[in-house]
């Protein structure tokens, strides 16, 4: 089991996270998401760029759903992970065309760049 974060929203976390020289980080608290360390806010406070594991963003999908993905894949704590964005899979993602799938174990986090999926018709 994994979730994937879609190559086209994570590439501007990514590109900011380069601009700003910080990390990114990967978040399991109310969904599970991408944010640069330090990027832009919005006006009440909260970061501006965010992207969304599919399946996990609490704004768009059922609780019991993005829930329940989040501790299948992760397990039920909460957690922030640092990575650099111009390291290994985040660059083939930054400048291409990929997606990203993450999974996990009990002792580490797997990334890996796949194809986009298509959808419709």
């Amino acid at each position: 089991m994994s979730v994937r974060f879609k190559g086209s929203d994570l590439r501007p976390v990514l590109a900011e996270a380069v601009v700003n020289q910080c990390r990114v980080i990967l978040v399991k608290d109310q969904g599970v998401y991408f944010l640069a360390e330090r990027g832009e806010r919005r006006p009440d406070g909260r970061q501006k760029l965010i992207t969304y594991a599919e399946g996990c963003n609490p704004d768009v999908d059922a609780f019991d759903d993005w829930w329940e993905l989040a501790r299948a894949e992760f397990g039920g704590d909460d957690f922030g992970e640092f990575f650099d964005p111009q390291d290994g899979v985040f660059a083939l993602i930054l400048n291409g065309e990929c997606d990203l799938e993450v999974s996990a174990t009990a002792t580490q986090l797997s990334l890996q760049a796949v194809t986009p999926t298509r959808r419709g018709n």
